[in-house]
C-alpha cells in the first residue's frame, strides 16, 4: 500500500512539473498584452486619479480586471482555433472596403499613440536631467534594433522582463507610506460621485484598459508563438495572470499618488509631474522609482504598439508580417514599423510640439474605433464556420456583450465629454 501511495505521489509530482513546464512554454502573449495597458497614457490616468481623488477610485480596478480577462480570452481563443490574426478575420468577414477604412483610422490613431509613448520616454528621462534630444533618438534606435534584428522568442523574453520591471510601482507606493485601512475601506465601500470630472476619470481608467490595437497584438502573438487548442488552458492562465499583474501595477500607481500627492493637495497633468512632485514628499528614491517605471512602460509600449500596427495592417492587406521573418521576406511589415517609429519620435523632437492635442485626438480615434473592432470580434467568435465548436457559450456571450456594451457606452460618454 505504501509503495502504491508513493508511486501515486510520484506521478502527481511529475504531472505538476509537466504542467508547469508547458505553462512556462505558453507564457507570454497574455502577460505582455496586459502589461502594455500600463503605458504612458495609462500611468498618467492612474496618477491623476490618485492625485485628485486619493484612494476613492481604487474600486475601478475590479471592473477593469474583468474587462481585460473577458476580451483577451476571446482574442486568444480566436487566434488558437482559427490560426489567423484578427485583421485577416475582419477582412474575410467584413469585406475589403470596410477593412480599409477601419485600418486607415487605426493607423492614424496608432501613430498618435506611438508619439505619446515617446513623450513618456522624454518626460521620464527629464526627471534624471536627460534631454529629450538624447533620450528619444537613442530609445527609438534601440526599439528599432530589438524588433528588426531580433527574433520573436528573443523579443518576447525582453518584453516579459519589461513587464516584471513595472512592479517597481509597488515599491514606489510603499515608500509613500499608504494608509492600508483607508485603502480597504475605499475598495469595500467606495464613495462614488456623479460629478462630470469624477465620471471622466472613471471612464479614463476603464477605457485605458482596452485599446483597439491591443486586440490585434494579442491574436498575432498567439499565432507567432504557434499555440494550439491543447495549449488553451495554459493560455487562459497566461491571460488571467497578465490581467492580475496589470491591475496590481495600476492599483499601486493610484496608491502611490493618493498617499503623497493627494494628501498634500498637489495637482498634476501628466505622469512626469507625479514623479517630480514625489521627490520633496517621499524622497529622491520614490521619485526615481516612479520615473523609471514610466520610462520602462513608455519604451515597452513604443515597441509593441508599432509592431502590432505594422502586423495588422500588413495582415489585413495580404502582406507577409512577423518578427521572425527577415526584412527581405516581409519588407512592407518592417518599412511600416520603421516609418511609425520615425514619425512618433520626430514629432516629440519638434520644439513646442502640441503633445496634449495629439494625445487628445488619438484618444478620440481610439474611442471611435474601439466599438467597431469589438463588435467585429464578438461576431467572429460566434461564427461556427470560423470557430467550430469553440464559439462562445451563453455565459461567455453574456459577459462578452455586457463588456462590449459597457465599453461602447464609456467610449461614447468620453467623446461627449471631450466635445462638450
Amino acid at each position: 500500500m505504501a509503495l502504491i501511495g508513493q508511486n501515486e505521489f510520484s506521478k502527481r509530482r511529475k504531472n505538476i512539473w509537466r504542467n508547469l513546464i508547458l505553462f512556462l512554454a505558453v507564457l507570454g502573449p497574455g502577460i505582455i498584452t496586459g502589461s502594455v495597458d500600463n503605458d504612458a497614457g495609462g500611468i498618467t490616468t492612474y496618477s491623476v486619479a490618485g492625485a485628485l481623488y486619493g484612494y476613492n477610485l481604487l474600486w475601478t480596478m475590479i471592473p477593469a480586471f474583468l474587462v481585460l480577462v473577458v476580451v483577451q480570452e476571446m482574442n486568444a481563443r480566436m487566434g488558437i482555433v482559427s490560426g489567423k490574426g484578427l485583421a485577416d478575420l475582419i477582412r474575410e468577414n467584413a469585406g475589403v472596403k470596410i477593412t480599409f477604412f477601419i485600418f486607415v483610422g487605426l493607423l492614424i490613431a496608432d501613430i498618435g499613440n506611438t508619439t505619446t509613448e515617446f513623450a513618456g520616454v522624454a518626460g521620464s528621462m527629464q526627471v534624471f536631467d536627460i534631454s529629450k534630444y538624447i533620450s528619444v533618438p537613442i530609445s527609438a534606435i534601440l526599439v528599432w534594433w530589438l524588433v528588426v534584428k531580433g527574433t520573436y522568442k528573443f523579443s518576447e523574453r525582453i518584453f516579459l522582463i519589461f513587464s516584471a520591471f513595472l512592479l517597481v510601482y509597488v515599491f514606489s507606493a510603499i515608500m509613500g507610506k499608504p494608509h492600508w485601512h483607508e485603502i480597504g475601506q475605499a475598495m469595500i465601500k467606495p464613495d462614488i460621485q456623479f460629478s462630470k470630472d469624477y465620471l471622466a476619470v472613471v471612464i479614463g481608467i476603464i477605457g485605458t484598459t482596452i485599446a483597439p490595437w491591443m486586440q490585434f497584438y494579442m491574436q498575432s502573438a498567439v499565432i507567432e508563438k504557434g499555440l494550439k487548442i491543447t495549449d488553451y488552458k495554459y493560455t487562459l492562465w497566461d491571460v488571467i495572470i497578465g490581467s492580475v499583474i496589470t491591475v496590481v501595477v495600476a492599483f499601486f500607481i493610484i496608491v502611490a499618488c493618493a498617499s503623497t500627492l493627494h494628501e498634500n493637495g498637489i495637482k498634476i497633468e501628466e505622469a512626469k509631474d507625479a514623479a517630480m512632485a514625489l521627490k520633496p514628499i517621499a524622497g529622491s528614491l520614490a521619485s526615481a522609482t516612479f520615473a523609471f517605471g514610466l520610462f520602462i512602460a513608455s519604451i515597452f509600449s513604443a515597441t509593441i504598439l508599432p509592431v502590432a500596427t505594422a502586423f495588422y495592417v500588413c495582415e489585413a492587406f495580404g502582406f507577409e508580417a512577423g518578427i521572425d521573418k527577415k526584412w527581405k521576406e516581409a519588407p512592407q511589415f518592417y518599412w511600416l514599423f520603421t516609418i511609425i517609429i520615425i514619425i512618433g519620435a520626430a514629432i516629440i523632437l519638434i520644439p513646442n510640439a502640441p503633445l496634449i492635442t495629439i494625445t487628445l485626438w488619438s484618444q478620440i480615434a481610439n474611442g471611435l474605433l474601439l466599438p467597431v473592432v469589438l463588435i467585429c470580434m464578438i461576431l467572429i467568435v460566434n461564427n461556427k464556420e470560423v470557430m467550430g465548436k469553440y464559439v462562445n457559450n451563453s455565459v461567455q456571450n453574456i459577459f462578452g456583450w455586457t463588456t462590449i456594451t459597457v465599453l461602447i457606452a464609456l467610449s461614447v460618454t468620453l467623446l461627449i465629454a471631450l466635445f462638450f
